[in-house]
């Protein structure tokens, strides 16, 4: 399985899932593939998706489990400041449709994060391949030669962005 084999094991790099601590956020989980592998090694788990249908569906799937599954904007978050020991997203990104949007969404999870918590993100690199996949789509690819610059702007700290030939991954702590 891709997410299970590579896409993961990329993102988490030589951290574990417990890195994230014991109420961890996960943004943008879509249908909730990503959701499905990593709610075992968690004590505690929201998803917040923007896309109704596919927040019902989770929502629906995982009732009665650890997660919970808000249905938002993960650019104005519902959930009080410092609430999350971590948080989460994988292959969202490129979702966001600015550049204004997507800091507004780092700038969201800072927020929501306690201090000291860990950001664990990941998302492909821009491609002709990749785009040709969102004709009827948002592709707005992030730079990572940007990110750290992004992060630290916003108060993240212990910054660490890392890139293979698909993809890049980023760690950051929210400062204290």
């Amino acid at each position: 399985m891709l997410l299970k084999d590579h896409l993961l094991p990329f993102a988490f790099g030589d951290r574990s899932h417990g890195d994230l601590g014991e109420d961890v956020l996960e943004i943008g989980p879509g249908p909730g593939l990503t959701t499905d592998l990593l709610r075992g090694d968690l004590a505690k788990l929201t998803a917040i998706e923007l896309d109704p249908e596919l927040a019902s569906a989770l929502s629906g799937r995982l009732k009665g489990t650890n997660v919970d599954v808000v249905e938002g904007d993960a650019t104005a978050m519902p959930f009080e400041s410092a609430r999350f020991t971590g948080a989460m997203t994988f292959t969202m990104f490129h979702h966001v449709p600015t550049a204004e949007l997507q800091d507004r969404l780092l700038g969201e999870i800072f927020r929501v994060l306690r201090p000291g918590g860990l950001l664990v993100a990941s998302d492909s690199v821009a491609s002709d391949d990749l785009a040709a996949l969102h004709i009827d789509d948002i592709y707005n690819p992030v730079d990572p030669a940007t990110l750290s610059d992004r992060l630290g702007t916003i108060g993240f700290a212990d910054i660490e962005v890392e890139t293979n030939s698909l993809g890049w991954r980023c760690h950051a702590r929210r400062s204290p």
